[in-house]
């Protein structure tokens, strides 16, 4: 793909990276591309027609953007968690409907979840509605605009990128540049490492305990939420990394999406450093529109509860993911509500910034790995009972999968990983390695291949935010 994207002209470029990047999301499962190409021609057209007419066909333009691509989105994503959320409410007053009785003999849960659909939908309505408040010009060239939608390093699992600052890159002829491309591969082989040696390998102990909370009990399932949290971290900046170093071999720069978030010293600046494209995306386009953090507390809290129900739902169709959204939404009023209060007892007590700081990054870790059980959970009923048995401690035992040194590995991959993260950011990696001499250079690639070799999880796993 790269190859032959720089021996392409110029003025074809376009084409070779359209139809590389349709032919990546087909792969999976080729008749779902139509719905990519439909929510990209329906914003295309609607754009088109919003930059020449009056204010009220301008609505309905943007209407007719947002109804078809909500409307994809909730038929294939939401659709089946809403009919069976019906009918369970409808089954509480006595009333039964069946799922053959609404549907025939067809039932919603064959419905296959395009992979990607929440990321691309979010960027083309992102597009069509920028266009609409006047932000953005529209794209008059379709291939162009259909590259930004399906841009293949970033097109299943984001970053979520605007249109105004990837398509002009598209657009901007791109020369051989031997530091992007180190700078590219260097990114995409941390990628790699972060996720087959040490999200897999997290992943291993978290499914064992999540498979069977009922058996376990005290300590693993601490440590199972915890390597958790570390392990959706790691698995979605690796893939993180691995497309902003696609992206940046053929001189395209994607929007950071990560910036050391477990170094956080609050809920709120926790979730400016998570998952960022996402929420800037939710803060302009949902939040602010709401009122944002102005007005009363009343309406701040209302929109902090909207917002964070949002941001559960765009995970899945499950009220796993709702609740683990009201969590957070809840820590973070309790945060700014006793704002006052907490810098009062600090300053009584007189702890220096570093105390403070470290108090704050294992408060982020502890109360935010606790509603990530709900996020990982299958269900409800599953997640209830992870907690009443992780606080029901009957022993010493810490390892349930009885091979202590994986155990002490994960912890030590962790800190080794959080060390570099802490120097370097999730966005400098490269610095650790195009800075150096060459023979130092080639002994970081050999003891890297050797790492791989020795300590990779052969789990066969997808990125855990493919599903989303």
């Amino acid at each position: 793909m790269i190859i032959g994207y720089y021996l392409l002209n110029h003025k074809h470029r376009w084409l070779w990276l359209l139809l590389g990047s349709y032919y990546f999301y087909m792969v999976h499962q080729p008749e779902l591309a139509i719905l990519l190409f439909i929510s990209t021609t329906v914003d295309y057209f609607c754009a088109l027609k919003m930059a020449h007419a009056r204010q009220s066909m301008k609505k309905l333009y943007l209407c007719i953007s947002i109804l078809v691509n909500i409307g994809i989105l909730f038929s294939f994503k939401y659709l089946s968690f809403f009919t069976s959320s019906i009918q369970d409410v409808l089954a509480f007053f006595g009333i039964a409907i069946s799922e053959t009785q609404n549907t025939g003999a067809y039932s919603f849960n064959q419905i296959l979840i395009p992979v990607g659909i929440s990321f691309y939908t979010f960027q083309t309505l992102g597009y069509s509605i920028d266009v609409y408040r006047g932000h953005i010009k529209p794209e008059k060239h379709f291939g162009y605009f259909a590259l930004y939608v399906s841009f293949f390093p970033q097109l299943v699992a984001g970053p979520i990128e605007r249109a105004s600052r990837l398509i002009p890159q598209l657009k901007t002829l791109a020369t051989v540049n031997l530091d992007n491309i180190k700078k590219g591969l260097v990114l995409i082989a941390w990628g790699f490492f972060l996720k087959v040696v040490v999200a897999d390998r997290l992943g291993v102990y978290v499914d064992a305990a999540f498979e069977d909370p009922e058996f376990n009990h005290g300590l693993p399932l601490f440590i199972g939420s915890f390597f958790f949290a570390y392990q959706i971290y790691y698995d979605f900046s690796a893939y993180t990394a691995i497309a902003i170093g696609a992206a940046k071999v053929m001189g395209i720069d994607l929007v950071q999406n990560f910036n050391r978030p477990y170094f956080s010293t609050s809920i709120s600046d926790f979730w400016k450093r998570w998952h960022i494209s996402l929420m800037d995306w939710l803060k302009d386009y949902i939040f602010i529109p709401l009122g944002g953090s102005r007005g009363s507390k009343l309406k701040i809290i209302r929109n902090v509860l909207i917002l964070f129900f949002v941001v559960g739902l765009w995970h899945g169709a499950n009220w796993t993911f709702v609740i683990w959204g009201i969590i957070n939404a809840i820590l973070l009023i309790i945060e700014f509500s006793t704002n006052g209060i907490r810098k009062r007892i600090f300053k009584a007590l007189k702890l220096p910034q570093i105390a403070i700081n470290i108090l704050g990054w294992c408060a982020i870790v502890v109360l935010l790995s606790i509603p990530l059980i709900f996020f990982r959970s299958p269900s409800v009923a599953d997640a209830i009972l992870y907690f009443k048995n992780m606080f029901n401690i009957t022993g010493l035992h810490v390892n349930i999968l009885n091979n202590y040194f994986e155990l002490f590995l994960c912890f030590a991959l962790m800190i080794a990983v959080q060390t570099i993260h802490y120097f370097k950011g999730n966005d400098k990696i490269y610095e650790l390695v195009i800075s150096k001499s060459t023979p130092i250079r080639w002994s970081i690639y050999m003891c890297y291949v050797l790492t791989i070799v020795l300590f990779a999880i052969n789990r066969q796993n997808t990125f855990i935010y493919f599903q989303f």
